[in-house]
């Protein structure tokens, strides 16, 4: 993450805001989890979501106490086949081809494919029976198809109180959302970005809370 625990603790100290619980869209090795810990999120109340199966296989043999790590591929359609392109730093892995990456990340490349059904955070919640309500704490970082998972989250997203996303202002990943892309449909449900940091590759990471 490049905005700060501190920082992200300063807004919601301002906004008088304390998160229940998290739901966190892309979470490769879960590197946030001490995070979340810190501003007072338990363990047992945060939800992952990975879509490649190795990264899920490999978190849940570490045995990590109440990990709750679900194997899910998120975008804005149901039950579609959708292709994965694993990079060979995982991280970089997403649906979309790559943009500007190739040119921003020379080193870092496409190295496999993973067919698999899509699924929307609204019916993820629905097909594994979790109550939306708990988790008002969204991290999503699909690597350029975070506003397609929102855009499947008509329904949940009236739960959620603060977004920390993963942003673009230029096509890292083809066809990507933009940034104001973002601001824009967030408008709409009443959430207004507070915090941004991006890096000279044109990508970074922006904090959107609800305006109450």
């Amino acid at each position: 993450m490049l905005i700060t625990f501190e920082d992200i603790n300063n807004i919601l100290f301002a906004k008088k805001i304390k998160p229940k619980g998290c739901f966190h869209v892309g979470a490769h090795h879960c590197e946030e989890f001490n995070l979340y810990l810190n501003i007072g999120i338990e363990a047992k109340d945060i939800i992952w979501v990975e879509a490649h199966p190795k990264l899920v296989e490999e978190m849940n043999a570490r045995n990590i106490p109440d990990l709750n790590l679900i194997q899910a591929l998120i975008t804005d359609k149901d039950d579609e086949d959708v292709t994965l392109n694993v990079a060979n730093d995982y991280l970089s892995s997403s649906i979309l081809e790559f943009g500007t990456h190739t040119t921003e990340y020379p080193d870092i490349q496409f190295i496999d494919k993973i067919e698999q059904k899509s699924i929307t955070i609204d019916t993820f919640f629905e097909r594994n029976n979790l109550d939306a309500s708990k988790y008002d704490f969204w991290n999503i970082d699909i690597r350029g198809a975070e506003l397609l998972a929102l855009k499947g989250a008509t329904k949940s997203i009236k739960h959620a109180k603060i977004i920390y996303l993963e942003v673009n202002s230029a096509e890292l990943y083809k066809n990507c959302a933009l940034i104001q892309d973002v601001d824009d449909f967030l408008a709409q449900y009443n959430f207004k970005r507070v915090l941004t940091n991006m890096t000279k590759h044109k990508c970074g990471d922006a904090l959107y809370i609800l305006n109450a």
